[in-house]
């Protein structure tokens, strides 16, 4: 896979951030090499946050996003605002353009505050510095340049490779597992399944037993008793998608470690100990509770649907009660959750890491508990605590009977 091929989930997310008219636009057009953003002199250009996919050295494989400027007005500014803050759930990085003639504002510094809260690294770019006389000495946070000019936008972007020096480079699979060790996938090929391709899932965890020096196999659930007995010794491991947890679990000999996709994916992206506890939840949900299924990407929905169909079957079936779901989809994950008993979100492979944690965040601090699709599912199975075995520190979540 190329640098321009890699998901926008596993690149860095770098935004844009500040005052209408401080040069938002114009420094992400001279830091990117391209118009990316349509440039004007009327304040309010940019009207919606505007996201580009690019290789940008020498940072690597990255999500540039251009935002509103912070300080629009009216009705519609008001709703622009809000998009530009929006940006701050899924941005690895920050980047604080001010017109350095003006100096920080208000907004700036509340941006800059936001930042600070958020945990986000961030730089301050004092833009126009062409227009002064004389260039003060820069803070350690901050950098003078100018996008008309072309000014210090390398060191710009060589400070920026810098920060994303910053991420934690978690482990899908491979710290599981010895170089030799074998790994059975199990992947359906059924009327859900994209054409000609796999998932980015089943992508990833593949790559990354390769990296640990391992052996991957992968079968569909109709093939995987023929590969058990085929095998001369048992797998190490074997994955499975979750829809198939019931099948494969029944298939599959208890000495031999099972887990999913989908809780595998949680760990990476940081939140399965949330989902853990979150699973438990859905033992107490009675008549009239709403559950949020919520997917971080769109598709066309196919008859057996995960997420409108098969999961609130499950949910039907081991509750016993007459729920309300609803799902949510892309980024129309909502901000009020109160009023929701339950959130049972996909295993977001296409929202980057900072997105998806900031999505629990707003759940646990409105009280909804909070669990994914491969967590959820495996607890109504009934074989959670055979699922997250591997990781002995998250038994004490689990109820009786898992």
């Amino acid at each position: 896979m190329g640098l321009n091929d890699t998901p926008s989930a596993q690149r860095v997310h770098i935004g844009f951030f500040g005052r209408r008219n401080a040069g938002k636009s114009s420094l992400v057009n001279a830091v990117t090499g391209q118009d990316l953003s349509v440039v004007a002199a009327a304040a309010g250009t940019t009207t919606d946050p505007v996201r580009k996919s690019m290789e940008l050295l020498p940072l690597g494989p990255v999500v540039i996003i251009d935002t509103p400027g912070m300080d629009d007005e009216g009705s519609l500014g008001e709703k622009r605002v809000r998009q530009a803050r929006r940006v701050l759930e899924e941005a690895d990085m920050a980047v604080l353009v001010v017109d350095c003639q003006q100096g920080m504002t208000g907004s700036d510094r509340e941006l800059e505050e936001l930042f600070k809260q958020k945990d986000i690294p961030y730089l301050i770019a004092l833009n126009k510095c062409d227009l002064l006389a004389t260039v003060p000495a820069a803070a350690d946070h901050e950098i003078y340049v100018s996008a008309r000019e072309g000014i210090r936008i390398h060191e710009l972007k060589e400070r920026l490779a810098r920060l994303t020096g910053q991420r934690r480079d978690r482990p899908l699979v491979r710290d599981l597992l010895q170089a030799g060790s074998r790994v059975i996938l199990v992947i359906p090929i059924d009327e859900a399944a994209p054409k000609g391709r796999l998932i980015l899932p089943q992508q990833m965890m593949v790559r990354d037993i390769l990296e640990a020096g391992s052996l991957a196999l992968c079968v569909r659930e109709t093939e995987l008793a023929a590969a058990l007995q085929a095998m001369k010794e048992p797998p190490d491991l074997v994955i499975t998608d979750s829809q198939a947890f019931g099948k494969v679990n029944a298939l599959v000999p208890e000495e031999i470690p099972l887990t999913s996709f989908s809780i595998l994916m949680a760990r990476y992206k940081g939140f399965l100990e949330t989902a853990v506890k979150g699973a438990a939840a859905i033992r107490s949900l009675k008549d009239g509770d709403r559950v949020l299924v919520a997917e971080g990407c769109t598709h066309h929905r196919q008859c057996g649907d995960i997420g409108t169909v098969k999961i609130p079957g499950w949910l039907k079936d081991f509750t016993g009660a007459n729920l309300t779901v609803e799902t949510s989809s892309g980024r129309s994950f909502p901000d009020d959750l109160t009023g929701y008993q339950l959130i049972l979100h996909c295993g977001a492979c296409m929202l980057n890491g900072r997105e998806v944690l900031s999505r629990m965040r707003r759940a646990r601090d409105q009280g909804v508990p909070f669990t994914n699709y491969g967590t959820g599912i495996a607890y109504m199975h009934g074989i959670l605590g055979r699922s997250i075995a591997m990781f002995p520190q998250l038994a004490r979540y689990l109820k009786e009977g898992q």
